[in-house]
C-alpha cells in the first residue's frame, strides 16, 4: 500500500504530512525544498514525484510509504497499487491568496485582481480530479478540511489514522497543528 497526501498546493499538504510523519509514518521526501516563511515546518517534499506522468513506475519507491502528490499529477497514478489518499480541501479564495501571498514575497508574480478565471480553472480541476478517484478501485480516499485540522487536530489524527489502518501516534499527530500559521484567511 502507498499512503498519499494531496490536494491543492496551498490547501494544507504540508501541515498532514507533518502531521503523518510526527505519527510514525516513514515520509518519502528529499529535503530539497527547504523550510521557509511561507512553510516554516517544511514541505516534505520528494522532488522525482513531479517525473510521475512521464515514469508512472517511480511511484513504487513509495511502498509502504507516505508521499506527497499535488492534485496536478494524482491522475497519473499508475494501476498495480493499492493506494490510501488524505485528499486535502480548503476554500478555494484562501488557496489563491495563500499562493498569491507565497508568489508575491518571492517576487514571481504580480496579483492578480480578479482571479474568478484561476478559481473556475480549479472548480473544474477538483471536480476531474474527484471523479478520477471515484472511478479507482484500488483508491481509497479520506478528504480532510484545512480548517477542521485546525479546530479539532486530534479527531482528524484519529479519523486519518483508522483510515489508514495504522498505528499512529494520535498525540503526536497533533503537535505540528500551529494556528497561528493559519495566516491567509479570507475575511
Amino acid at each position: 500500500m502507498i499512503t498519499i497526501v494531496s490536494g491543492l498546493p496551498r490547501s494544507g499538504t504540508s501541515l498532514m504530512m507533518q502531521m503523518l510523519e510526527a505519527g510514525g509514518l516513514a515520509v518519502l521526501c528529499d529535503g530539497e525544498r527547504k523550510a521557509d516563511t511561507d512553510n516554516p515546518k517544511g514541505y516534505l517534499e520528494w522532488e522525482r514525484i513531479k517525473q510521475l506522468p512521464k515514469d508512472p513506475s517511480l511511484i513504487a519507491e513509495a511502498e509502504g510509504k507516505v508521499v506527497k502528490v499535488i492534485s496536478q499529477l494524482i491522475l497519473a497514478l499508475p494501476e498495480g497499487h493499492e493506494y490510501r489518499v488524505v485528499f486535502m480541501q480548503r476554500p478555494l479564495p484562501e488557496v489563491l491568496k495563500s499562493q498569491d501571498e507565497m508568489l508575491k514575497r518571492r517576487g514571481n508574480v504580480e496579483l492578480i485582481p480578479d482571479s474568478s478565471a484561476l478559481e473556475e480553472h480549479f472548480q473544474r480541476h477538483l471536480i476531474e480530479v474527484n471523479r478520477w478517484l471515484a472511478s479507482k478501485a484500488n483508491i481509497n480516499v479520506l478528504r480532510v478540511h484545512y480548517h477542521r485540522v485546525l479546530r479539532d487536530p486530534k479527531a482528524v489524527a484519529e479519523e486519518t489514522a483508522a483510515f489508514l489502518g495504522a498505528p499512529l501516534d494520535v498525540d503526536a499527530m497533533v503537535q505540528p497543528v500551529d494556528g497561528s500559521l493559519y495566516r491567509n484567511r479570507m475575511k
